[in-house]
């Protein structure tokens, strides 16, 4: 279990796949992560052109690690990078892990990529891995995110006051939320329906 769940793998749905991230992949993030210069948005940790070879790097010393696994989000139809997400913090023994480090190409947000890519990664963690707890946290400010989560299904565990230290000094306080595995099927039923109806 301890090193399975890790295995690179791809998985892939109707609008997107998702790919293990390599350094090859390097210019198609920076040109995602330039359409609407998502490193601006101050409460999001989107690489910049300076910082993504470090962003890379950081994510596979993770993978090998054994701590997280990266994938790359490639958009079916134009079979372009649009963003980059993450199982880390995975408790093996525990059966419990993160998604998280998420972030899309901005012409690509709302339009149903989001959904179909954490629906992937549910099922497989839910379904696959038997993990019985998957977590997402993201900043007090960033509404788009919280909605975005809430919209999943997953429940609002609580605030962690003065997590950590953002870059500009300034303290962040991080929203957690979980969804659990007797939750899924219900999960999994209303992210179907949304998809299918192309509910927003």
């Amino acid at each position: 279990m301890e090193n399975h769940w890790l295995t690179p793998l791809t998985l892939k749905g109707e609008k997107v796949t998702l790919v293990p991230l390599q350094q090859a992949h390097r210019d198609g993030l920076i040109e995602a992560a330039a359409d609407g210069k998502l490193w601006e948005l101050w409460y999001t940790s989107v690489p910049s052109p300076e910082t993504m070879d470090q962003y890379i790097e950081q994510a596979l010393q993770q993978q090998a690690a054994s701590t997280s696994l990266p994938f790359v989000i490639i958009d079916n139809a134009s079979e372009k990078v649009v963003g980059c997400t993450r199982y880390c913090n995975a408790e093996a023994k525990h059966k419990r892990l993160e998604i998280g480090f998420t972030w899309y190409a901005k012409s690509v947000q709302r339009t149903g990529l989001n959904r179909e890519c954490k629906y992937l990664l549910l099922q497989h963690a839910f379904e696959k891995l038997d993990f019985i707890c998957v977590q997402f946290k993201t900043d007090w400010f960033n509404l788009p995110s919280r909605n975005a989560i809430a919209k999943l299904g997953a429940k609002q565990d609580g605030i962690l006051r003065n997590d950590r230290l953002n870059a500009d000094g300034t303290y962040r306080d991080t929203v957690v939320f979980s969804i659990i595995q007797q939750e899924w099927h219900g999960v999994k039923k209303n992210l179907s329906y949304r998809m299918n109806h192309f509910i927003g």
